[in-house]
């Protein structure tokens, strides 16, 4: 009991420390650098030969040079880059990593405490490891659907300043000045590409990548093919704006009309876990086999696998592409 007491005191005080050192602050000045490098290495990424530029960023996973090194040849680590700016976060992606670990082994330690009995402690340091990424993904998806229920306005904006003979580059300026996050910090970000010498082409197609939506995908397309070919750029836009319209508001027909059966399917996901959990604080006795008995792991495995393949399939039952 001392030795864990002692373990459990020096994790506690490494979290500190490593809590303390995730958010202190960085240089602003080097934050922006930083940005305005990175779409100049997005650009070569793709290949494009209507550049030639040397200077690629190597973008810090971490401020710590060797956990920089350690994850920098790994292609997840790249992916989890992207998914936390997405998320509209700076935080880096080896501090998801540490706060996750910290949180996941004294999870465990805690659990192990209180119920020693396996596999309880592994799946409670399982479901807490994951928190952190759970809330940047939650992050990431609430920031995009607020991108794509305000990206029509910022559309409607953009075509009422070509009409008025505005270019299009000061259209770009107007959404970034005039509309709301995290729109303007996008379309601020593009027109910042643009304006210190990157080609248009590249800063839309960046935009892309920064924010993987269909409805952008849409918009970039349609203004480099009006690039390519000519027309009515305004004409274009009202177009798209009125298609995204008409897509949210199917969206949220179908949301209502599926209450219902998210509802269900909620109940259903929850319900073996929240009665496991009742019976192990009413009568301890009662789930005391699945533990003792040899077979007892492999039945909880089993059960286990087949919850996860029911909850995959009554998820995508009830969610639907609009």
């Amino acid at each position: 009991m001392a030795l864990l007491l002692s373990v459990l005191t020096f994790l506690t005080a490494v979290a500190v420390i490593v809590l303390i050192w995730m958010f202190m602050g960085t240089d602003a000045n080097q934050e922006v650098v930083k940005r305005r490098m990175e779409s100049v290495r997005m650009a070569e990424r793709r290949g494009d030969a209507s550049i030639n530029l040397k200077l690629v960023r190597d973008e810090m996973l971490s401020s710590v040079p060797t956990l920089h090194r350690w994850m920098q040849p790994w292609g997840w680590s790249l992916r989890l880059r992207d998914f936390v700016a997405q998320a509209g976060m700076k935080t880096k992606p080896a501090k998801i990593l540490l706060l996750s670990g910290v949180i996941a082994l004294a999870s465990y330690l805690i659990a192990g405490l209180y119920y020693p009995r396996f596999p309880i402690p592994s799946l409670v340091g399982i479901f807490a490891g994951i928190v952190p990424f759970s809330i940047v993904a939650l992050k990431r998806r609430r920031r995009l659907r607020e991108f794509e229920e305000h990206f029509p306005e910022a559309l409607d904006l953009l075509g009422r300043a070509v009409r008025a003979g505005h270019a299009f580059t000061t259209g770009l300026e107007m959404i970034a000045t005039e509309s709301g996050e995290p729109v303007a910090g996008e379309f601020r970000t593009a027109f910042e590409e643009q304006n210190f010498g990157l080609p248009l082409r590249d800063a839309l197609l960046n935009m892309t990548e920064r924010v993987p939506l269909v409805d952008v995908r849409f918009f970039v397309t349609a203004l480099l093919i009006q690039k390519e070919t000519g027309g009515n750029l305004a004409e274009i836009l009202d177009g798209l704006s009125r298609v995204i319209r008409d897509r949210f508001r199917i969206y949220r027909e179908v949301k209502t009309r599926t209450a219902q059966g998210r509802l269900t399917a909620a109940i259903l996901i929850s319900l073996p876990l929240a009665v496991m959990v009742a019976l192990e604080l009413i009568n301890p006795a009662y789930l005391r086999v699945l533990f003792e008995d040899p077979a007892g792991p492999t039945v909880l495995a089993i059960a286990a696998t087949m919850q996860v393949i029911g909850s995959l399939l009554l998820w995508k039952i009830i969610h639907f592409e609009v």
